[in-house]
């Protein structure tokens, strides 16, 4: 085949007198599209390619563009203004300036304009009432002009996942700070309460009522707080940086009932909630996110949440399935909260739960090894390890001691106890150990430890050391292979696995994988701060706390330098000083599963030390939670990504330990109440559920 003829056309351009111009730019036009035809595909493709990158950062830059816009149409409003409205105000002004040489003149009546978070931090004042330790001699009262009402252009918003997208006020955050569309309404009875819903951009819900509504009176919240164990309510408003007040422990019980919310209406009795798309998840059937959460409801004293749930217990619960479920987590959520409960409560409906379900756990420990299965089938009563191995994780064989035991203690059948002590009996005289450290994983027929040489303090290791030393206590002291071997392990992680950052010094626990040190820790490691000031407090060495104000300082971190304000499950830090930062996150650590485990620790150290800053800490955790979090129909969710502010990414799952861990311990962190819950009464279990300390032993 030949190439079609080549055709040559010359451009050429006339002007008449009058400067009208003339082209032949039809011709210029069918020549260029030659010249594209003669491109090769490579060539067209990544021209392209080059054109569809503009257009996506254009569509992404668009956003900002409009707030530019929003901004300059709220400017360009108030210069309107116009001379006729001005001079309408200005004989009230000039009546004003003429009764301030007789007396201070009344309060000018006209619209309120309250502070962002005015009413909600003043709760004693109330709209239009200035009290009397704060006034000041008083001035010519001129009225100050208000922002007349705006037109504002307004643009679609629709970053954040679609179930998250909602029309009306956008609530914008630049830098940190709330800035919210004013919306005002005129007539006379119209309903100034009505319910404000604000949808951030970012992806989560604020409600207004969190931040502007004043919390109810005293005389309200004691009629609603039970004091069952102790009086949750008996706490002062606390001071926020601002130097304002505001109900910490209201706040937080209004992000349980929203998170309850959510779970009555999409997940009604079962394990967990998925609030983006209003549905439930399913792991074992048991309801976990309601069993978890009643302890922590009896705690916050709501009552009538309670009342429910404990309906559904006596009514629904069962545990009689054909269902595997894992012994550990089955354990600690379910046997533990049900055990906490009725020791909260007194009521024998939750101590028969907990002895049934203890009894359909018990297949779980008959192996060669006595080192117990995975999981279990309750209602066969049968058990085996997962599918791909015959290990257990050393975690989930080690964290199950302190329900067991107590289990034991209340319906005076020692198996229980005894089958969980055989556990650590043989742990403790295992070798493979590291100076105190134990590896990941134990075999469920040799009763040896495996892939040793890989020591950490996070995922299938961390609860076997909180539990040595809560164990330990729970026993009234009188366990001495616990407390060796938890003392042991102490030195063994500041020998191995404690580390400073490069840059700020920051002190951190890593991991060790065949005597190679690797500066990675996981989220789950901040218990450890707690812990160690745990011990400290029933009297170990001193440098235990010492390690601990520092290793919370560190968690602290983890959350402060990331952009929402929340902790990425996983962290690596920077040996080096020269790489001028500490924190380094890779991408696929960058989620956050609303965990407990930093709240726990400033919970701990507060107890100990009373130190402020600790629940400031707190509650900056406690505002990223609610602005990046919480969804609009009720409940909170997991994110993909703590270090895009604008687009976090909704995982669509809320765990239950945020309602049974998270709530529930800065709840206390709030309390002032020191007895509520008393460290030298309760033990708490790795999933936040509290048991009485034993009776020392007569000696």
């Amino acid at each position: 085949m030949y190439p079609p003829s080549r055709k040559d056309f010359v451009s050429l351009t006339l002007s008449d007198p009058h400067s009208h111009t003339y082209n032949n730019g039809k011709h210029r036009r069918q020549s260029c599209w030659r010249k594209w035809k003669q491109l090769s595909r490579l060539q067209r493709s990544l021209i392209l390619f080059l054109l569809a990158l503009l257009l996506i950062f254009g569509l992404l830059s668009y956003p900002s563009i409009t707030e530019q816009w929003r901004g300059l149409s709220d400017r360009e409003d108030w210069l309107e203004l116009n001379d006729r409205e001005v001079k309408t105000i200005l004989p009230d002004v000039k009546s004003v300036l003429g009764q301030a040489a007789d007396k201070a003149p009344a309060p000018v009546a006209g619209p309120h304009v309250e502070p962002a978070l005015g009413p909600a931090l003043r709760p004693d004042v109330g709209p239009d009432v200035v009290p009397d330790s704060v006034v000041e001699p008083r001035e010519p009262n001129i009225p100050i002009l208000a922002k007349p009402p705006t037109k504002k252009k307004t643009f679609p918003n629709k970053r954040g996942p679609p179930s998250l997208q909602k029309d009306g006020n956008i609530s914008d955050t630049v830098g940190g700070e709330k800035q919210e569309q004013d919306v005002v309404q005129d007539g006379e009875g119209e309903e100034e309460d009505k319910e404000k819903k604000i949808v951030s951009w970012r992806g989560a819900m604020i409600e207004a009522d969190q931040a502007t509504e004043p919390p109810p009176s005293a005389d309200e919240k004691e009629a609603a707080v039970p004091r069952v164990p102790a009086n949750p309510a008996n706490t002062v408003p606390l001071e926020v940086s601002t130097g304002t007040t505001v109900d910490r422990l209201e706040a937080v019980r209004d992000a349980f009932r929203h998170a309850w919310k959510g779970y009555k209406d999409y997940a009604w009795g079962h394990d967990e909630l998925k609030p983006i798309s209003k549905s439930f998840g399913e792991w074992f059937g048991l309801g976990l996110t309601l069993i978890d959460s009643l302890d922590t409801m009896w705690i916050m004293g709501l009552k009538e949440e309670f009342a429910e749930a404990k309906n559904w217990v006596e009514k629904e619960l069962s545990f009689n399935k054909n269902v595997d479920v894992n012994l550990f987590e089955t354990t600690i959520r379910v046997l533990g909260g049900l055990l906490s409960t009725f020791h909260l409560t007194g009521d024998q409906l939750f101590l028969d739960k907990a002895k049934d379900l203890g009894s359909k756990l018990m297949p779980a420990f008959k192996t060669p090894s006595k080192i117990p299965f995975s999981d279990v089938n309750i209602g066969k009563g049968t058990a085996h390890p997962p599918r791909w191995t015959s290990d257990s994780t050393l975690a989930e064989v080690t964290s199950i001691q302190l329900e067991f035991r107590e289990l034991s203690r209340l319906t005076q059948d020692p198996q229980y106890q005894e089958v969980a002590n055989e556990v650590m009996r043989l742990v403790h005289k295992l070798p493979g150990k590291h100076d105190g450290l134990v590896p990941m994983f134990i075999n469920t027929n040799s009763g040896q430890f495996t892939h040793k040489g890989v020591f950490t303090l996070g995922a299938r290791a961390d609860s076997y050391y909180e539990y040595l030393l809560k164990q330990w206590i729970q026993g009234g002291k009188a366990e001495d292979d616990l407390l060796e071997d938890y003392l042991q392990a102490v030195e063994g992680v500041k020998k191995h696995l404690v580390r400073q950052t490069g840059a700020s010094r920051l002190t951190f626990v890593g991991e060790l994988s065949h005597n190679r040190f690797n500066p990675k820790m996981d989220h789950l490691v901040c218990f450890l701060p707690g812990t160690l000031a745990l011990g400290a407090h029933n009297g170990l060495p001193g440098d235990h706390m010492d390690l601990a104000v520092e290793l919370t300082e560190t968690c602290h971190q983890m959350y402060k330098q990331m952009e929402t304000g929340l902790s990425p499950e996983i962290v690596h830090f920077s040996l080096q000083a020269s790489d001028g930062r500490d924190v380094v996150v890779k991408p696929a650590d960058r989620h956050n599963l609303l965990r407990p485990e930093t709240v726990e620790s400033l919970f701990y150290m507060y107890r100990f030390t009373k130190e402020t800053k600790y629940r400031d800490w707190g509650w900056d955790i406690l505002q990223s939670f609610n602005n990046y979090t919480k969804v609009s129909d009720g409940g909170y969710t997991s994110i993909n990504n703590v270090r895009d502010p604008v687009n976090p990414g909704p995982r669509d799952k809320m765990e239950s330990f945020f309602l049974g861990e998270t709530l529930k311990y800065m709840y206390l962190l709030f309390s002032d109440d020191m007895e509520l819950l008393s460290l030298d009464k309760y033990i708490f279990n790795t999933e936040a559920h509290p048991l009485p300390i034993w009776p020392s032993p007569p000696k």
